[in-house]
């Protein structure tokens, strides 16, 4: 007996995550590197941003050490991490990345999605969202893109709803936070079939029209 293979079991070329710049209209997503540090440290700088995260780069030093496993995950191949850059000031004011990318069965994760006090809820964060769902599922043409957060963290969790993100349900005891508890983790979608509808939603959050 043969198994014919459809497309979606076509392993994907390698690498299928390529670094990029993905420009939107309030914010640029770029490489992470070096040269944002500085600027990453002041966004940074508010201890209440990493609160409900396993990292804890609450100075320059500690920013500069996260950009540079950042740039190590980079260069490996497992992780595309981007510096989120406010366009109107050419500063970075936050972070996120592709991540958990499972080529053969296009699928992967955006995640480590931060951004400074000043830019939370100016609608940085939701283009971020925008511009790297449409290019896994336009130009990747991902099957699948999963998001996973604290499941403590409730602006997090109604941010990934509001952007039309399905909750798919809760990961017990899955990390050990640096100074505890045990995290649960909350688990969220969006597959193709539902991007155009995720899609227009964004847009229309953003007043993209």
């Amino acid at each position: 007996m043969s198994i014919e293979r459809g497309p979606w079991l076509t392993p994907a070329p390698t690498p299928w995550v390529r670094p990029q710049v993905l420009t939107g209209r309030r914010v640029r997503l770029e490489p992470i590197g070096l040269d944002h540090v500085d600027d990453l440290a002041v966004a940074g700088s508010d201890p209440s941003i990493w609160a409900l995260t396993i990292a804890r780069p609450v100075d320059r030093a500690g920013i500069e050490a996260w950009v540079r496993a950042a740039m190590s995950s980079a260069a490996a191949g497992a992780e595309l991490p981007f510096a989120t850059v406010d366009i109107a000031t050419g500063r970075a004011i936050g972070g996120t990345r592709f991540m958990s990318i499972v080529p053969d069965h296009r699928r992967l994760e955006i995640g480590w999605t931060w951004l400074g006090l000043a830019h939370q809820r100016s609608g940085a964060n939701r283009e971020a969202k925008l511009l790297q769902l449409t290019h896994a599922f336009e130009v990747l043409h991902a099957n699948r893109v999963e998001f996973k957060t604290d499941a403590r963290n409730d602006k997090s969790r109604a941010a990934l709803l509001g952007i039309g993100a399905t909750f798919e349900g809760l990961f017990r005891s899955h990390m050990i936070m640096p100074t505890g508890p045990l995290r649960a983790s909350a688990w969220y979608s969006v597959i193709s079939t539902e991007w155009p509808e995720v899609k227009a939603r964004l847009e229309s959050l953003l007043g993209w029209g």
